[in-house]
């Protein structure tokens, strides 16, 4: 049993947290902006909580982050009362929201300075896999804080691997939502055609998933598309923040992304249509219109 802290207790925070307690046995203490939260994750969990990400960092083997942004990071981390300055010698703190590389790397040289580790690790799954412990987790960072922390993670994995060092795991995530988006643009017209056409998408779909256009997408989404119902999974708003990044290390690292910057604007004009917590899969909504 390891001693952990969890600061962030939103819709992916709440249910890692909970598997770490619950799965993996550990003593956990949480942190979350809205202290009722965290009073509601203890009342259902166990554990304690603490009022700022020092308290909860304090001592601690392991600590977790799962926030919005880098500014929300940035924040937790080495802003005031944030948890970098209560973190002891040797202990690894694990970041699971998706942000900028650049950011990552930031905090690991922070942390390298002061005593210890620091691993940028990006989850993909969505809401489900954070509920069912299922989670794929994209590690950047030195190997001997991974091989500490990936008995801890994998409370609440599937699949936990080291992409590189610091900021790898974040750039492996952008190429994870880069691949995710041109998939669901893909599906939707492809759904829309068919509606177009007259045919029955569900026998469609039933035969092309097991040929080459199968993916967890048509698998998943492509009944609730068909019906027009987009509350199942991840929020455009959040896609959207998450293709910012791509877009901005793009023009960092020189990469073209010419699909993926026409997508992004497709998701804002599902936001425009009051879409901005509808689910990924509703570009079909935007064709449909």
């Amino acid at each position: 049993m390891a001693s952990v802290a969890f600061l962030g207790l939103g819709v992916m925070g709440y249910p890692m947290a909970g598997h770490l307690r619950n799965k993996g046995g550990h003593d956990v203490t949480v942190y979350n902006r809205t202290t009722a939260k965290a009073e509601q994750w203890v009342a259902q969990h166990g554990g304690r909580l603490a009022l700022t990400p020092a308290e909860a960092a304090e001592g601690k083997d392991f600590v977790f982050s799962c926030v919005g942004n880098d500014d929300d990071l940035r924040s937790v981390t080495t802003g005031a009362k944030g948890a970098f300055a209560a973190m002891k010698k040797g202990s690894v703190f694990i970041d699971n929201t998706t942000a900028s590389a650049e950011v990552a790397r930031e905090l690991a040289d922070a942390a390298e300075k002061a005593g210890f580790s620091f691993l940028d690790a990006p989850v993909s799954g969505g809401q489900a896999g954070a509920e069912n412990g299922v989670l794929t987790v994209m590690v950047g960072g030195e190997q001997a804080a991974f091989d500490k922390a990936r008995p801890v993670i994998d409370a609440f994995a599937r699949m936990v691997g080291l992409m590189g060092p610091a900021g790898a795991g974040q750039l492996t995530k952008m190429i994870n939502q880069i691949t995710i988006a041109g998939l669901v643009q893909g599906l939707a017209e492809g759904i829309h055609f068919g509606k177009k056409s007259g045919l029955d998408i569900e026998k469609v779909i039933e035969v092309i998933s097991k040929g080459a256009a199968g993916s967890w997408q048509m698998e998943n989404r492509h009944k609730t598309m068909n019906a027009g119902k987009y509350d199942f999974g991840f929020a455009v708003d959040w896609m959207r923040k998450d293709l910012g990044i791509c877009l901005a290390e793009a023009n960092r690292n020189g990469a073209k992304l010419p699909v993926t910057a026409l997508i992004d604007q497709f998701y804002k004009d599902v936001q425009e249509m009051g879409g901005r917590r509808w689910d990924t899969s509703s570009l079909l909504a935007r064709l449909e219109k």
